[in-house]
């Protein structure tokens, strides 16, 4: 029997045709970035190639677009590893973006605080439509960012916190507020652990102190907790379903507090895990690291059809995995939310055969989603054609081909 085309194997990956545009980037700007002293793109929805030599700024025009998401963008950069180099010394970075869809058009700048005191913690300052905001977590109301770089293909061979990170990308996506308890989450047990080894208040009031952190700690920890099963489970049921040239997946999470989750009630796994904290307290403090929590949890992966570990096999069908993952957040937020991700995909095309470019392509387009392609070769988007937009970098200079 004749194998059906890569086209007709990735229509579960269909948007609704009735939802919302989703938003794209209708413009970007970069000032002082990396190796661009001032340069401008305008684009349209359609998914978006950067083609030219290795070290001519497509990976950093990514980067700027990853600063439209809170966090330190994807190669995870302080923010004066960003700046800039001239003769004139560092100078501070900005991206700005003009967002268009069906909400109506939206103007984001961001970039390093250049009044940042010598010596004092770089801040990252934050514009939406001209009004400053106290908080990146707004960024996440406006859009959801996800990429996959060539750093990642060893995602699941990688340490656990790796893992935590890109998983809790998938989940910021869909709750805001979820990058918020991660933060709040990581300041409390930086206090714990501070006082613990002795660097806090006089002995009276340590108790009542540590008391409060860990009661802190058990609540953001099961909330962290509970969104990362919660968006498993929906996001397993997508990766699961369908016949395409991807593998079908699984996803489960390893730790304490998800097995907690499963067997009693969140308020319940809360006081278990207060509890826990403070029976450990010397144990931590010893340590310097607490042994208890959401952030000890394990990303899992494998092939649904024959149960293998993500980590036992090849890196090509790693690689994969990692592609099904992103098509399956962005056809999941379109149908639940009907506005799927920006997807920024650094040098993706090289590492797949002719059939997997052309489902990923296809996907791509059939799910509505701006995606940001880079390559060194064009020949590798020619299955394209003109549904896409491509341009030429080279030199710190981007001109539409």
């Amino acid at each position: 029997m004749a194998q059906p085309r890569p086209e007709s194997r990735i229509l579960a990956f269909r948007a609704n045709p009735r939802a919302a545009p989703a938003p794209y980037v209708a413009r970007l700007m970069v000032s002082e970035f990396r190796c661009y002293q001032r340069a401008a793109l305008e684009a349209d929805r359609r998914p978006l190639v950067l083609t030219g030599p290795n070290g001519a700024g497509k990976t950093n025009l990514l980067e700027a677009l990853s600063f439209l998401a809170p966090g330190r963008g994807l190669r995870q950069a302080r923010l004066a590893e960003v700046d800039r180099r001239s003769p004139a010394g560092p100078q501070a970075w900005a991206v700005a973006a003009r967002l268009a869809g069906a909400g109506g058009d939206c103007d984001i700048g961001t970039g390093r605080d250049p009044d940042s005191e010598e010596g004092a913690r770089d801040r990252r300052l934050l514009r939406i439509d001209g009004a400053a905001q106290r908080s990146l977590s707004a960024l996440a109301e406006r859009l959801a960012v996800l990429w996959l770089t060539p750093q990642m293909d060893g995602l699941f061979l990688d340490s656990k916190s790796e893992r935590r990170r890109f998983l809790d990308r998938l989940a910021l996506c869909f709750d805001p507020g979820h990058a918020g308890r991660l933060n709040a989450y990581e300041q409390a047990s930086a206090e714990r652990l501070r006082l613990l080894r002795g660097e806090g208040p006089a002995a009276p009031g340590l108790a009542a102190w540590l008391d409060g952190l860990e009661q802190q700690l058990a609540e953001q920890g099961v909330a962290i907790a509970a969104a990362r099963l919660d968006l498993i489970a929906r996001l397993g049921r997508v990766l699961r379903e369908g016949e395409w040239v991807f593998p079908r997946i699984e996803l489960g999470l390893e730790g304490a507090v998800e097995s907690w989750l499963a067997e009693m009630p969140a308020l319940a796994a809360e006081e278990r895990l207060r509890e826990r904290l403070a029976a450990s307290r010397a144990l931590d403090g010893e340590a310097g690291r607490a042994h208890l929590g959401p952030h000890r949890s394990d990303l899992r992966a494998s092939r649904a059809e024959s149960g293998m570990p993500a980590a036992e096999c090849s890196t090509g069908e790693q690689k994969a995995m990692l592609i099904a993952i992103l098509l399956g957040q962005a056809r999941l937020m379109a149908a639940e939310r009907s506005r799927p991700p920006l997807l920024l995909l650094d040098e993706v095309a090289a590492h797949l055969d002719e059939e997997r470019r052309r489902a990923l392509f296809e996907a791509l387009l059939e799910l509505g989603v701006q995606a940001w392609l880079t390559g060194t070769d064009r020949s590798l988007f020619a299955a394209f054609g003109e549904r896409a937009q491509f341009f030429a970098v080279a030199q710190g200079r981007i001109t539409r081909i």
